[in-house]
């Protein structure tokens, strides 16, 4: 006799059956369910339910099966991630407030057979900045998701702290003490890292009055955008409280450009607009010193992910040709570190 064991598409539909069924009260019949691509850390899943004869457009987000067996070495930027019930209430919150985020429906339960996960509407638009940096059919778009990005970073920065879940608060400090442990555990000497750190340590901005909700991924590769512009902003699992000034500093890290280069603003123009049009949607006087500090900050976290997902590759602990090309990437963030730190950007 033998036995089917499910493939994982079919175990990830009949959960999604049974856990749409019961949010809709109906039964629910699954449709065009794909994986799809990027997302070292958390799955993605597109989806139709059908019920009743309508449609929904869904997206589901989990966490891989196998999560936390390759992340013991180097894990506290991973550590600091939330998990996905708190990461769907920070996103309903968001939503509410009138943040362009995607619209969160309902969460899985443990029955449900697919681990840690919740269910949101399906928005349209892209993610890939090779395409919206340079295809015909976004070239409007280009022109203003500057100002875009802006707007929609005071909105998630005016969510009242009251309507969020329990989040962690990480000021300027917190934050360098974690790269350098992320730092230490890799073995190795990284001057220029070091360097970066003890300059970060010596001007850190002053710990933050009142702090905010912090998306804490804002960036280039993390939200989707049509020919109109951005349309939902993603990935919402780095949210803390702490200095708004952070997300506007990571937006601005050259990586995120995607070799445009010459337009800080995430590939798509000036940190100056970027700013401008943060301060006229409610956002709090950008300090271009505070935003350069933060700029630093966020070249050098991303240098050190850079190493530490090399790691995961060369220790044997998670083959991946992607962790190695991320891995490749940290020699060009110490070149952006030392060019920050001579010409001040």
């Amino acid at each position: 006799m033998t036995v089917h064991i499910p493939s994982e598409p079919e175990a990830v539909a009949s959960g999604l059956a049974t856990a749409a069924g019961r949010h809709f009260g109906r039964l629910a019949t699954i449709e065009g369910l794909t994986r799809q691509s990027g997302g070292a850390s958390r799955q993605t899943w597109s989806f139709d339910a059908i019920v009743d004869g309508a449609r929904h457009e869904l997206i589901l987000r989990r966490d891989p099966p196998t999560l936390g067996a390759t992340e013991s070495k180097a894990g506290s930027e991973r550590s600091a991630a939330l998990d996905r019930g708190t990461e769907f209430r920070v996103i309903r919150a968001a939503w509410q407030t009138g943040v362009r985020a995607p619209e969160v429906l309902f969460e899985l339960e443990p029955q449900d057979g697919l681990g840690e996960a919740f269910v949101m509407r399906r928005v349209g638009g892209i993610a890939i900045a090779r395409k919206l940096l340079r295809d015909p059919p976004y070239a409007a778009a280009r022109e203003k998701m500057a100002g875009q990005l802006g707007e929609i970073l005071a909105r998630i920065h005016a969510v009242d702290p009251a309507t969020l879940p329990p989040l962690d608060r990480r000021e300027a400090g917190d934050h360098i003490a974690s790269l350098r442990g992320l730092l230490d555990t890799l073995g190795t000497s990284q001057p220029v890292f070091e360097l970066a750190l003890t300059w970060l340590d010596r001007r850190k901005p002053p710990t933050t009055a009142q702090p905010v909700l912090v998306h804490g991924d804002y960036r280039t590769g993390n939200y989707l955008a049509d020919e109109t512009g951005v349309t939902a902003i993603l990935d919402w699992e780095g949210a803390h409280l702490g200095d708004p000034i952070e997300d506007l500093g990571w937006l601005c890290v050259k990586s995120w450009r995607f070799g445009a280069i010459d337009k800080p603003a995430g590939g798509f123009g000036s940190r100056q607009a970027l700013w401008a049009a943060y301060e006229r949607a409610g956002g709090i006087k950008v300090d271009p010193a505070r935003a350069h500090w933060w700029e630093v900050f966020g070249t050098v976290r991303w240098g050190i992910i850079c190493h530490t997902q090399a790691w995961k590759h060369l220790s044997g602990a998670q083959k991946s040709m992607e962790l190695a090309s991320i891995g490749r990437r940290a020699v060009e963030t110490e070149v952006d570190l030392l060019q920050l730190l001579k010409t001040g950007g």
